[in-house]
């Protein structure tokens, strides 16, 4: 698991002893965050576990598969006991709702389909926690992700992880350079998640065969509408569906109940053609359908870039990247045109279909594996 050694340099990159080098590991109380605790703690470093306490509501407390709650933090304790390292828990259910649910919520009324995954890494993992881990006097700080980081000419650099099946890329582009300088990824390298797994069970952790979690944290049971109705009394305001060239085809329950790209569950059968929602029109409260060509979309706006690559991004008129519009969607070859720091349109050079506000747009090294950052889809075309 280590990186690669040379001579002066410890696994994590410094010049001392690991005994000497103090590591904050954040564990979420899965299988990936456990192995990378267990095995820095393994290779002599000065660990500290670290779990941040983000939500305690409802079916999430007995759930496993979700992070950061509940049995979970049980979990992180207990490898923590049997490795033999300190470990503490930090209430941050505060910050949590302050920087990620409500705007998830507020995203999500406003007909956005967003990732609070990302808002997560960058405004509490990588924030907060991060400053908590220099309150520490540690080194550096290691999480789980899947994702590398590797020295380039001019400083650390973010890439894909070599797994391409578990590549985490998509959701930590908003890394900044100051972070990853900090930051370490210790499973980035790996083939396999069963590597992972074996080197849990190298280590006797009880966490071993721990399933994957697959569902937002904070929507334990997958519904994101029942959860945006609790949160906002109200909001499932009732309306039409609305054939893009203006038929009313029936009516619906919410605007939050639906998302661009969606076909199943429209309620609107014995139609000669396929449909699928290809706008959310808050405003008038219509779910808007048509053909499937309608999702096509090359012209994608983008904002709030973080912008990882070598020179500034507003440094030439045009830089040829690989994007991905969606974490589920390989990368594809795009044109990006900068219109000032912080925002780009971006022309895909194949259309893609359901491109959606809310979701990132993250940026690649054409034919190579490095991130050079990303932005938010903000409206669609």
């Amino acid at each position: 698991m280590a990186l690669d050694r040379s001579e002066t340099l410890n696994s994590l990159g410094f010049p001392k002893p690991p005994s000497e080098t103090r590591v904050v590991v954040a564990m979420s109380g899965g299988v990936d965050s456990s192995v990378v605790a267990a095995e820095l703690a393994r290779e002599g470093y000065d660990v500290i576990g670290v779990t941040l306490q983000l939500y305690d509501h409802g079916a999430a407390l007995a759930k496993k598969g979700a992070c950061c709650a509940g049995i979970d933090i049980h979990d992180a304790r207990r490898v923590a006991e049997e490795m033999g390292f300190p470990h503490y828990v930090l209430d941050y259910e505060n910050i949590f709702r302050d920087a990620v649910i409500d705007e998830f919520a507020d995203s999500y009324l406003a007909g956005a389909t967003p990732v609070p995954c990302i808002r997560c890494n960058e405004r509490v993992k990588f924030k907060d926690l991060l400053e908590t881990a220099r309150d520490l006097d540690a080194d550096c700080m290691a999480t789980g992700h899947y994702i590398q980081r590797k020295m380039g000419v001019n400083g650390a650099e973010l890439h894909m992880a070599a797994d391409q099946a578990r590549d985490q890329s998509y959701f930590l582009f908003s890394t900044t350079p100051e972070q990853l300088s900090y930051l370490r990824f210790p499973l980035g390298h790996l083939e396999s998640k069963a590597e992972t797994r074996a080197l849990a069970q190298k280590h006797g952790l009880t966490v071993a065969d721990k399933p994957d979690s697959q569902d937002i944290c904070f929507v334990p049971d997958g519904n994101y509408a029942s959860v945006i109705e609790k949160l906002r009394p109200g909001a499932a305001d009732p309306g039409e569906i609305v054939h893009a060239d203006g038929r009313v085809l029936g009516a619906h329950k919410g605007v939050i109940h639906y998302t661009i790209g969606q076909r199943r569950g429209l309620g609107i059968g014995g139609l000669d053609e396929p449909l699928y929602v290809v706008k959310l029109d808050v405003d008038a409260k219509q779910v808007v359908v048509g053909p499937k060509d309608m999702l096509a979309t090359r012209q994608v706006p983008v904002r709030e870039i973080n912008w990882l690559g070598d020179a500034p991004l507003t440094s030439q008129p045009e830089w040829h990247v690989s994007v991905r519009v969606r974490s589920t969607r390989p990368p594809a070859e795009a044109v990006i045109r900068p219109l000032s720091d912080t925002d780009a349109t971006v022309e895909l050079l194949s259309p893609e279909e359901g491109v959606s506000p809310g979701q990132a747009c993250v940026f690649y090294e054409t034919g190579g594996s490095r991130v050079l950052g990303g932005g938010w889809i903000w409206r669609g075309y």
